[in-house]
Parts: structure tokens; sequence; C-alpha cells
């Protein structure tokens, strides 16, 4: 196990990064919000799911989603519902379809048409809103997220899947506000995909996106990023290590600390 101290021994994220080609095969994992859709509900579903990839920052405001046909065939819904969901979205304000070889349909927006403009949203508000279900996501957040990065460190990744995981943390270390948080999300989503559990992955995209509101709205806080983006570091060095028990401890850790600034909104 490797020491927090010192610099002598670059972290194992550093040597995949610096050490290894981009990746030029094997699969990275799929997002876990593009699973099949179940129940009968289909268009209102496909639209959760849509949204819920702007909102995760997994399609981002500039990026075309996947092919219809392809889209249609992750979701498992047909086509025709599938544009219905897609021109909802788009009166809504979330996308815009462009014509041409390089055209498709692109995000445009991670808010609805509505909140454009609005008030940042009073972060203590919205804890006080959320009451005893922010301390149920809270919970089931440590649970998931550290059995997730504790089954990743498990694995033998493949080479595209440990320079995806290092791209993320990478990416997460942006201070940018209007980007950190989807930055961030994106890890935690990565961390997740790297298990192989589908089951899991999708079950933590969804309690990202229930404290995603609360998340974005929390002040921004030098010394609080810093720790955070050192805490993203080990445990990813602890699942590109091969250490599963530090890779969980690590990101109970994390998760700890966030919960704590969040419960603290409630004061």
């Amino acid at each position: 196990m490797r020491s927090d101290a010192g610099t002598a021994e670059p972290s194992a994220a550093a040597r995949v990064a610096g050490g290894a080609a981009a990746p030029t095969g094997g699969a990275v994992p799929a997002l876990p919000v593009w699973r099949p859709v179940r129940g009968g509900n289909a268009f209102e579903i496909t639209v959760a799911r849509l949204v819920q990839a702007i909102k995760l920052g997994m399609v981002r405001v500039g990026e075309r989603l996947p092919a219809e046909r392809e889209l249609a065939e992750r979701l498992q819904v047909s086509r025709v519902t599938l544009r219905e969901a897609i021109a909802a979205l788009r009166d809504a304000g979330y996308l815009a379809s462009r014509r041409g070889r390089t055209g498709g349909t692109f995000v445009v927006s991670a808010l609805p048409a509505t909140g454009v403009g609005a008030p940042r949203p009073d972060p203590g508000e919205l804890a006080r809103e959320m009451g005893e279900r922010l301390h149920d996501a809270l919970d089931f957040r440590r649970v998931l997220e550290s059995g997730a990065a504790s089954l990743a460190a498990n694995r033998s990744l493949s080479a595209p899947e440990r320079q995806h995981l290092v791209a993320a943390l990478t990416a997460s270390r942006d201070r940018d506000p209007l980007t950190r948080r989807v930055a961030d999300s994106r890890l935690h989503l990565a961390i997740a995909a790297a298990s192989g559990s589908p089951s899991l992955a999708a079950a933590i995209a969804d309690v990202q996106l229930t404290l995603d509101r609360l998340l974005a709205a929390i002040p921004v806080i030098d010394r609080n990023l810093d720790h955070s983006d050192t805490q993203h570091t080990r445990v990813v060095d602890a699942i590109l290590g091969g250490d599963p028990d530090r890779a969980r401890s690590m990101m109970e850790e994390h998760c700890d600390g966030t919960a704590e600034l969040l419960r603290g909104l409630l004061v």
C-alpha cells in the first residue's frame, strides 16, 4: 500500500497518464443512464433518462446524442418513442436538432428553458426541502459508491478503462464553477462503470441525480476543493493499484466529507 507522504513514487494515475498511449481498442464502460427502459411508461422514462444524462454531464452542452438507432437499441424503446422524447426536450430547451452530414441532436442547455437566468438556488433551502430524503440519499450513496470503488479495484481493468478513469480524474480538477460539478459527476460515474456492475452503476447515477441540485448550489470553497481533489486521486490510485480495501475506505472518507458539508446546510 502506498504512503500518502512524499513524492518519490508517482501515483498510479500519474503512471497510467504518463506511461500509456491513448486507448485504441477495447471497450470503455457504457454510460449507466443508457440502460433498458422497463415498465409501461416508456415515453416518460425515456425523457427522464435523457434529462439524467444531460444533468449529470454524461452528454455535455455542445455534444451530440448517440445516433437514433443506437440509442433506441440501448434504451430498448421504439424509434417513435425516442423521437417523441427528443421532441419534448427540444420544446423544453434542452436539445436542438441539426440537419446535414454533421447533423444530429445536440445538447444546448443543461437547464430547462424556464430556468435560464433564474437566480442561484439557496442550498440551505434546498436541503430543508429534501429533509429526511437528504439523509437517506447520503447514506445510500456512501454504501453504493464505496462498494463500486472496491469492486473496480478487484477487477482487471483494460487499458481503455484505466485511461478513461485517469481522464475523468484529470477533468474533475477543473476549478471553473460552471463545469466543476459536471466533471465531478463524470468521475464518480466512471468509477461506478469500472465496477463492472451495470445495476450498481445505474443506482449511483440515480442517487447522483437526487443530490445534483444541492451539490451544484453549495458554496465554492477552495480548501474543500483541494481536499476533494486529493480524495479523488487516492480513490483512483487505489483502484488502479488493485487495492479494494483502500479504495473502499477512501471513497467512504470522501462521501463522509461531502455528507458533513451538505448536512451542515440543514442547521
